[in-house]
């Protein structure tokens, strides 16, 4: 039997991780909303389980090959093939079967609205896609009166907004015409606050720094190969036989230790050296124990440096 089952960004449902062109196999009983491989005959089912809207959700065409259990919108079975990811486009295609739209005057998909001409509108008067409020023309909006994307808000024409009138990105204020103000009628975008002063930084300026991309090294995920797993971990993660280990989500405290002793001397400078650098409210947010005679020796070592070039 063919059919199409959802999954999380990294292929995984249920803490079980897939892999596309494979077949993978339940040990054991099958049954509907207990155990086993669980999906859809027809796409549409599919958003009663998972979000359509949510860009971590993705879609995969596959076939049961094995024992095969029908509910009422959807299937179990012992023995499933993934054969391919489904586009975003072929997910609007494959699910037009007239059942989508729950709404009037619609000319898109999976809409509960009226008169939107998108996709998977759950307001009215939209003409772009997965919008919850009225009266957009953008995407993914959740306020109303919106011509740009991912506002929260209402009537901005910029994108990701969580304010109202804002002609800019990222306001949290109202009436903006910048980007990232969070306060009322700016027209000049804020500089950064870093350690809780303010400084001369812009957040392009932020995101483009050496230091954005070696504090963006410190991940609370860690790449565990198989042959390094404990029996446990084998046993409740399977699917590392195949894909030759897993994705071990470790406790920030531990993932920043990990991280600090690994950079080198050089990048440590670069931190430190940051506008307004505290050493207590880098300890705080980054759960580290980094002592003064650490600091200071990391300090005089720059200074030495210096020196000598």
């Amino acid at each position: 039997m063919k059919g199409y089952k959802a999954f999380n960004r990294d292929l995984t449902c249920r803490g079980y991780q897939y892999e596309i062109g494979k077949e993978f196999e339940h040990k054991g009983e099958i049954g509907l909303c207990e155990s086993g491989f669980h999906f859809c005959k027809r796409i549409v089912d599919i958003q009663k389980y998972y979000n359509l809207n949510n860009e971590d959700t993705r879609i995969c065409k596959i076939e049961a090959t094995g024992e095969i259990i029908e509910g009422e919108d959807k299937c179990v079975t012992n023995k499933i093939k993934i054969i391919k990811e489904v586009t975003k486009e072929e997910v609007y295609e494959l699910g037009n079967e007239g059942k989508l739209n729950t709404g009037l005057g619609n000319t898109g998909n999976w809409n509960t609205g009226n008169r939107n001409t998108g996709n998977s509108n759950t307001g009215n008067w939209n003409t772009g896609n997965w919008n919850t409020g009225d009266w957009n023309t953008g995407n993914s909006n959740t306020g109303n009166s919106n011509t740009g994307n991912w506002n929260t808000g209402n009537r901005n024409t910029g994108n990701s907004n969580t304010g109202n009138w804002n002609t800019g990105n990222w306001n949290t204020g109202d009436w903006n015409k910048t980007d990232r103000s969070s306060g009322v009628l700016c027209n000049k975008e804020p500089k950064l606050i870093i350690f809780n002063k303010e400084t001369n930084m812009t957040w392009e300026e932020w995101r483009n720094s050496e230091v954005y991309y070696i504090l963006a090294k410190n991940t609370k995920t860690q790449w565990i190969y198989y042959e390094d797993m404990t029996d446990e971990e084998k046993e409740k993660y399977p699917s590392a036989k195949t894909c030759n280990g897993y994705l071990k989500e470790i406790e920030r405290a531990e993932s920043s230790k990990k991280w600090w002793n690994k950079l080198s001397k050089e990048e440590k400078v670069i931190i430190i050296q940051l506008p307004n650098f505290n050493l207590d409210i880098f300890n705080d947010i980054m759960e580290l124990e980094i002592s003064k005679e650490e600091y200071e020796e990391i300090l005089e070592w720059s200074k030495l440096n210096k020196e000598i070039s």
